[in-house]
């Protein structure tokens, strides 16, 4: 059962095509021989609402997946790099926040629109499109990008049961109750999807409390933060200002929240057959998720704001005499020397506790419970769909789980006994390099959405293909330039080598699958795969369709 398309003639009825333009997408899922337990057994119904432009039942049917996505921008790395943000540029830099957030947006839109319109997310199609080796490099990137991003959460949460339990709870203990609690919480939607979204929505409010009220206390200087926020400069900043920048749009826009945002839309009730129903469920996903990135903005600007106002430019000195005046256990934590305040998610909730009092610290340390909870969740829902979607697994559904609990959580384990928790900044350092995987999911996603036989009236039109290029060579731009730093950083001639070599293989790549992607968005001239009959690409137009139904089928 599969579906192909001669190419021997570039034209037919009047159409060009390529390789890709065989592809039709699939209508709707047809029943598995054997149930297959998924987050997707239970699909929210949509309310009808006849002759309404805009129906606010509509919009809470479809509110759920949009804040299961927007946690991604609120876990302990970003919350990290909103801190070190105000702590080192004030709030010079966020217009970058704002701007990288609203780039984050527009790519979310983008991995809505393939969930919906396809019924399959980005993994399933990536499956479906690309040969099996360079399928199987970008599960790999992918699943490596996954595996950092969730040291960096469950992490997380163990610095906050350790600040909250006053030194008591070990790191590795809390990486242990944060496995466990996990595994617990994965599997609330068996009691409803919407109870589920209904605790992340919880989560996302105890942030916005705990982190607003520390706003509240600071009181940050309102004008100098709409002015950082919408004057794009940044007046006598320099290397480490650039560096966070650049950090700020590496931890907001992570690659596999791509992933997992396709997936999650699939769980409404949308007839894929019906051309309104699709075009509506797209005009309401894209305002839900527009609600939701302007929440985790908003708690994003409440971490940069308070560092900004409390600690720019604060010393080492000036901590450490706060700290030994209010009695505080941790005043080594900072050198009697004037250097620059240097701050984590650990350090950070210290000093809040030594200048503002214990409430601080420990409300903080709530808010960074919730962010890695909640995004150790999400996490662990993305390496679900990429190794179900790129690998086609049929597991039970506490195998699956197991499975991708244990491939990331094996690593932080061993990084919990191994270091204390306060000497983790240099761990951080290490991971920003491996989730600048970027690359692996903004080209598949706009190489897919620009494909009419994949989206068909929902392709991606001119100026979505030209905005969605730049905003994408801008980005892998950024991604690389934190590499070729991180690289630069080594000082050893063995690293210099091993890392040369890896980088000409990780550009080769992306280089392949840009041109994939040149391709999708009209660039014929880079199709001479279908014209002679060689290399890998002559068989991606086919699409194994043993999982679905479609209404024709073309044969060769």
């Amino acid at each position: 059962r599969f579906e192909q398309k001669n190419r021997d003639s570039p034209q037919e009825n009047g159409v060009q095509t390529n390789q890709y333009s065989s592809i039709s997408p699939p209508a709707s899922p047809v029943a598995q021989d054997e149930p297959f337990s998924t987050y997707f057994e239970e699909k929210v119904p949509i309310p009808e609402s006849p002759n309404q432009v805009f129906s606010f039942r509509k919009l809470w049917a479809f509110t759920g997946p949009g804040f299961l996505m927007s946690i991604a921008y609120l876990d302990p790395g970003n919350i990290e790099s909103d801190l070190q943000s105000g702590a080192k540029a004030g709030f010079k830099l966020l217009w970058v926040l704002l701007l990288a957030t609203i780039i984050g947006l527009l790519l979310q839109r983008l991995a809505a629109r393939l969930g919906v319109v396809t019924g399959m997310h980005l993994a399933e199609v990536c499956n479906r499109q690309y040969p099996t080796v360079p399928r199987i490099i970008l599960w790999l990137m992918v699943e490596l990008a996954i595996i950092g991003s969730d040291m960096q959460e469950v992490i997380g949460c163990a610095i906050a049961l350790n600040l909250l339990s006053v030194g008591r709870i070990p790191l590795w203990a809390g990486v242990l109750i944060t496995i466990t609690d996990t595994f617990v919480f994965l599997f609330l939607d068996k009691y409803g999807l919407r109870k589920l979204e209904a605790f992340f929505g919880f989560l996302i409010t105890v942030m916005a409390i705990s982190f607003g009220y520390e706003y509240v206390l600071v009181k940050p200087d309102q004008g100098e933060l709409l002015k950082g926020m919408f004057v794009p400069y940044c007046a006598g900043c320099g290397p480490v200002q650039l560096e966070q920048a650049v950090g700020i749009v590496g931890a907001v826009i992570m690659p596999h929240n791509i992933y997992l945002h396709s997936a999650l839309v699939k769980s409404r009730e949308v007839d894929r057959k019906n051309k309104k129903e699709v075009k509506e469920a797209n005009k309401y996903f894209f305002i839900e998720s527009s609600i939701a990135l302007f929440v985790s903005f908003l708690i994003n600007v409440f971490v940069v704001a308070v560092f900004a106002q409390a600690f720019y430019n604060k010393s080492n000195m000036e901590v450490n005499a706060e700290c030994n005046a209010t009695g505080s256990p941790h005043t080594d934590l900072f050198p009697l020397n004037n250097g620059t305040l240097e701050v984590d998610i650990y350090k950070g909730g210290v000093v809040l506790g030594c200048f503002f009092g214990p409430a601080a610290l420990y409300i903080w340390a709530i808010g960074i419970l919730a962010a890695g909870q909640s995004s150790t969740m999400t996490g662990t829902y993305s390496g679900q769909f990429v190794m179900e979607g790129f690998l086609n697994l049929r597991w039970s559904r506490f195998a699956r789980v197991l499975l991708t609990r244990s491939i990331a959580i094996t690593p932080t384990l061993l990084v919990a006994i191994f270091q204390d928790v306060q000497h983790l900044t240099g761990m951080n350092d290490f991971l920003n390099p491996i989730l600048q995987k970027l690359p692996f999911a903004l080209i598949p996603i706009l190489t897919f959405t620009s494909l009419t036989s994949i989206m068909n009236d929902f392709a991606n039109g001119l100026m979505w293909k030209i905005s969605g290029g730049i905003v994408i060579l801008v980005v892998c731009a950024i991604n690389m330039y934190f590499v070729v730093v991180y690289v630069t950083s080594l000082n050893s001639v063995l690293l210099y080598v091993l890392s040369s070599l890896l980088s000409i293989a990780y550009l080769c790549f992306v280089g392949y699958l840009a041109w994939h992607c040149l391709i999708a968005l009209g660039v014929s001239c880079l199709d001479f795969c279908s014209r002679i009959q060689i290399g890998p690409l002559r068989h991606t137009d086919i699409y194994l369709l043993n999982d679905m139904d479609t209404d024709s089928v073309v044969e060769r």
